[in-house]
């Protein structure tokens, strides 16, 4: 080779070289949207009850309770939801490593035998009759190898591979968004359990002391002190409140089955772990909520919003490359012979190599089309993550005021409580001195069922409105037992 044709080589390597850089389309660009000044603190409702300190990763640890923490890791290793998004996530990966492949080089073998007459009465057959060395039927043996690959010369196939990955972050983020969904579920379900334990507890305490007062009144009924109306009206009441109890033992198994289908076991599986009445688990009285800004990068449906717009815009990058010409390199070598003796003969070898370019001409406008439509997915992809994000926001907002709300409703009924006490305490004085009649006692106890009940109620949903809050926040998915959960759940779906 000459010094000019071998520079000429150069350069053409290097012009190659340059072209293969470049990827038409358009680039993603990570989106930052705009943080809403209603949630600094201390703007938004409930702000005064909560910290600005980063969101605890194992929040729940938080509320005090090891059968909480427990339920909850056995959750995450067995639900089935996680383990349909784990799965996902494999088959993400797969795609991811299939659209690779295509970067390189594509390289296949093959051997075969063919036994071919040709007719004579063709040109071709009468041709070949008799020529001496060229027998009809004639045998031949084959063996040989093919190789091609696209040469990438406006990044299709890099964009494709950027889409793919961009899909497996989704599918990844998508599994840490069934997480935290389901720590959430497993806690309000919980404390919800525990709540109803609780107001069954005083239901029945309130049960037993109407029992009681109806003892009394039918004694002083038969006694001559009292009169038949008394009687009537503790009954009622006592009859009242036995009513509110098969209604409350029905919430509580539908929540131990919730339980139990979070765990993926059979309905009442951990009725026998939750018999034994515990108090309902109150978490830190002012829960770390972090910056507003952190909500952005840290809830996970949001981060797999993002990725779904990085492969929208990646898959817009192939449509528009599909709108160039497509340049393969293409080789096929080997072996080829009427006998299986000569194929170790150097004549037997073939040869055939060289580029092919597919230039696109005219296709109705199909190609133009899938880029206008992949232009529009982008932009629908697009709404969809501002939506995430405005409704991330939203529930952020939502969950502190709730709390900050349900705190303040607490601390009101906790003082109703004290006062009612009093009052009946009153009433039962007065009435046994009889300066008043029996239905201010019946009042003074129904004002003390109520708000002890609406109190009983109260103390479970401030845990229940803290949980939210936590899973508003997107806390709870970044844990290594969790990863490993999911690299076991990962390798037996490839199995």
């Amino acid at each position: 080779m000459t010094a000019r044709a071998a520079s000429r080589a150069s350069l053409a390597s290097v012009a190659l070289a340059l072209i293969a850089g470049c990827a038409v389309g358009p680039n993603f660009r990570t989106p930052v949207p705009p943080i809403p000044a209603s949630l600094a603190p201390p703007a938004s409702e409930g702000a005064a009850a909560a910290s600005a300190a980063p969101v605890p990763d194992r929040w729940w640890d938080g509320f005090g309770d090891a059968q909480l923490s427990r339920l909850i890791a056995e959750a995450a290793a067995a639900n089935l939801d996680v383990r349909d998004a784990t799965i996902r996530v494999t088959e993400a990966r797969a795609q991811a490593r299939i659209a690779d492949a295509d970067q390189w080089p594509s390289i296949g073998g093959g051997a075969s035998y063919q036994r071919q007459r040709l007719s004579e009465r063709t040109a071709e057959g009468r041709l070949l009759t008799g020529l001496p060395g060229l027998p009809n039927p004639a045998d031949q043996y084959q063996l040989g190898f093919d190789a091609s690959w696209e040469v990438d010369l406006f990044g299709r196939v890099r964009r494709e591979v950027e889409a793919a990955g961009a899909d497996t972050q989704a599918a990844v983020e998508a599994r840490h968004d069934a997480l935290v969904t389901l720590e959430g579920d497993v806690a309000r379900d919980y404390i919800e359990a525990r709540s109803l334990q609780a107001q069954l507890s005083v239901t029945e305490a309130n049960l037993a002391t109407q029992r009681e007062v109806l003892q009394v009144t039918s004694d002083r009924e038969r006694s001559g002190l009292g009169v038949g109306l008394d009687t009537a009206n503790a009954a009622a009441q006592v009859a009242a409140t036995e009513g509110q109890i098969p209604t409350l033992r029905a919430q509580l198994s539908a929540r131990i089955n919730a339980l139990s289908f979070l765990l993926a076991r059979e309905p009442r599986a951990v009725a026998a772990e939750l018999a034994a009445a515990q108090a309902v688990p109150a978490g830190p009285a002012t829960p770390a909520v972090g910056l507003p800004a952190d909500l952005v990068r840290r809830r996970p449906d949001i981060r797999a919003a993002e990725a779904r717009l990085h492969a929208a815009t990646a898959r817009q990058g192939v449509a528009v490359a599909d709108l160039f010409p497509k340049l393969t390199l293409a080789a096929s070598f080997g072996v080829q012979s009427q006998h299986p003796g000569d194929l170790t003969s150097w004549a037997s070898r073939f040869l055939q190599a060289g580029p092919s370019l597919e230039i696109p001409i005219f296709e109705g406008g199909r190609r133009v089309a899938t880029m206008d439509l992949r232009r529009a997915e982008t932009q629908e992809t697009a709404t969809a993550y501002a939506r995430t994000v405005l409704a991330a926001f939203h529930d952020v907002d939502d969950a502190l005021t709730a709390y900050g709300e349900e705190l303040r409703r607490h601390a009101a009924l906790g003082e109703a409580v004290a006062q009612s006490r009093d009052a009946l305490q009153l009433a039962r004085l007065r009435y046994a001195d009889g300066v008043t009649d029996f239905l201010s006692v019946l009042d003074a106890e129904r004002n003390l069922q109520a708000n002890e009940g609406a109190l009983a109620v109260s103390t479970g949903q401030v845990s229940t409105d803290e949980v939210a809050l936590y899973k508003a926040l997107g806390g709870g998915w970044d844990l290594p037992e969790l990863a490993t959960a999911g690299s076991a759940a990962d390798r037996q779906a490839r199995r």
